[in-house]
């Protein structure tokens, strides 16, 4: 069986997907596509190499690719379901993988702090586009980036369907007017309306 280069890509984000990070090991790789460590080194002149170009890969195919499709979007409402369409068909097991791993490497920490930011600005840009007020933007941001986080870093069944349906809810929430006030913010409870 002949395989390509992006094959070994594939390939790494199941085995991160399955295993996490401590499961991506070269005869694992190696294995899974049914060819030699030869083969391996045809495409890639170290594991080291790999590793990194995996990364990377990620970075691009998950995050900037997807990005900048989407900016070519005018609608600021119709990107934003774009990128929520985006969020709901990423592969969430391996990105689950690929944050763990970035809590023991730097490398692969600051490609993960490049993405979480990459991210969160489209939505914010996209989001200040529809409401004027930034602090509103901010807030919808940083939630829908949490709820993805969350989404891949949690040990329930996923659950894609519910991940749609939720940022459906956040989405809509960029429209509506705030019906609790700064009180809440502040920890305390809005009186109840006599």
């Amino acid at each position: 069986m002949a395989v390509a280069r992006s094959d070994y890509f594939a390939v790494g984000y199941e085995v991160l997907a399955d295993t996490g990070y401590l499961g991506l090991k070269l005869a694992e790789v190696c294995r899974r596509l049914g060819v030699t460590t030869g083969s391996f080194y045809h495409f890639f002149p170290s594991w080291t190499h790999y590793r990194r170009e995996l990364v990377q890969h990620w970075k691009a195919e998950a995050t900037t690719s997807q990005l900048a499709l989407a900016r070519t979007e005018p609608d600021p409402s119709r990107r934003i379901a774009q990128l929520a369409r985006v969020a709901v068909g990423l592969n969430h097991r391996a990105e689950a993988g690929f944050r763990a791993w970035s809590s023991t490497d730097t490398e692969v920490r600051a490609t993960q702090i490049e993405v979480d930011a990459l991210r969160h600005q489209i939505v914010l840009d996209s989001a200040l586009e529809i409401t004027a007020d930034p602090q509103k933007a901010k807030q919808f941001a940083d939630t829908a980036v949490y709820l993805l986080v969350g989404y891949e870093q949690a040990t329930l069944a996923p659950d894609v369907a519910g991940l749609e349906s939720i940022l459906a809810e956040l989405i809509s929430t960029l429209d509506a007017p705030r019906t609790l006030g700064p009180a809440v913010a502040k920890g305390t409870r809005p009186r109840p309306q006599r």
